[in-house]
């Protein structure tokens, strides 16, 4: 099975830490945009008849910012195009302050059956400071809205002056609501983002600060009945992203829009990044794409260990070798030496153990030098 990725560029206002690829200032080119967006997956789907796809992601940006009219479009091609199964998980992303009750039923009657709602954090002050749209009381009606639906919501943890009890509140503002998922991402303050000069002011928490929030709330969300299947990522029984675990099982995906990137065949390319470059591209019959790779070797070994190490299953040795005809223990060895305490290694997997998921990062980069 692989994913389809849909990027929709388009958000009424910047938040400070936000790098991705949106533009508030353009919205007034939702027409053509959308247009070439369609005439995309058309293409898309016929450079892949022979593969099935099972989950669909609408991101941005904050695709809910746009008229439901769109959205409707763009899940329409997709149905008509590609091989989709019948009972795929469809995502969309939505921002509190951008969605109406009409708007929601338009994405249920095209076959929207996940909501990823960008909450950030529940408390109003520090809302206005990551120049979000939204206020807590509009995370609530938009909760409402969403009852009985399947509903994740996004928490950043490490802003200015944050602490343990007002994380532990947000979260608990989502679950009361009624989410049966939660993301949990530390913020990562990227050069040329205005809040960078906060992290460069030392106005944001330490690493140390972060870390020692994201345990609490790792026990915190565990008693509440969400159990950590990535780093980042908190579930329900049954709730856990299907979009996402193909990312982390290094399976394949299409993503269309603008700097959409897609994972297939083992090569992974990249659209531009600029609306005008990308919808000239597309009018003319270019190719929108700015970059395209072939993934293989220790390059490709690296990327699955990375990604398979992310979650709290590992990777099994057998399926390793199989995608890579070398055995992992034996090539590896030294690195399993040098961070063989952080691992786990039972019943023919490896894993990194709980208590040192946080920093995956410092563990997997052993692996690189092979």
């Amino acid at each position: 099975m692989a994913g389809i990725y849909i990027h929709v560029p388009f958000c009424k206002q910047k938040c400070t830490y936000c790098d991705f690829a949106s533009y508030p200032k353009e919205i007034g080119k939702t027409e053509s945009y959308f247009a070439c967006l369609y005439r995309e997956i058309e293409g898309r789907a016929k450079q892949l008849k022979d593969k099935t796809f099972d989950t669909v992601y609408i991101g941005g940006g904050t695709p809910s910012v746009v008229d439901s009219k769109f959205i409707v479009g763009a899940i329409r091609q997709v149905k008509k195009h590609f091989n989709l199964k019948e009972r795929a998980e469809i995502t969309i992303e939505i921002n509190p302050g951008t969605i109406t009750e009409q708007k929601v039923k338009d994405y249920l009657a095209v076959g929207i059956n996940r909501f990823s709602v960008g909450l950030q954090t529940g408390y109003d002050d520090q809302l206005k400071k990551l120049n979000r749209v939204h206020t807590a009381k509009d995370f609530l009606t938009t909760l409402s809205i969403l009852k009985g639906q399947n509903v994740s919501a996004d928490i950043l943890i490490g802003l200015e002056d944050q602490t343990k009890e007002q994380v532990k509140k947000t979260a608990t503002l989502a679950i009361k609501g009624g989410v049966s998922h939660l993301s949990m991402y530390a913020l990562t303050p990227e050069v040329g983002t205005p809040i960078y000069s906060d992290y460069l002011n030392g106005k944001l928490l330490s690493d140390d600060e972060v870390a020692d929030i994201y345990a609490d709330m790792v026990e915190f969300l565990k008693e509440q009945g969400f159990h950590r299947y990535e780093i980042s990522n908190f579930a329900k029984d049954g709730y856990q992203s299907r979009h996402n675990l193909n990312y982390w099982e290094r399976g394949e995906y299409i993503g269309v829009g603008v700097s959409a990137s897609s994972f297939i065949n083992g090569e992974r390319f990249t659209n531009t990044f600029k609306i005008d470059e990308y919808v000239n591209a597309v009018i003319y019959n270019k190719n929108p794409e700015i970059s395209r790779d072939k993934i293989e070797g220790d390059d490709a070994e690296f990327e699955y260990i990375m990604l398979a190490l992310r979650t709290e299953k590992g990777f099994d040795l057998k399926d390793f070798e199989k995608k890579f005809k070398v055995n992992f223990v034996e090539k590896y060895q030294t690195a399993l030496q040098r961070k063989g305490k952080y691992l786990d290694q039972d019943g023919g997997r490896i894993k990194i153990k709980p208590e040192y998921m946080y920093v995956q990062n410092q563990i997997v980069m052993e692996f690189i030098k092979g």
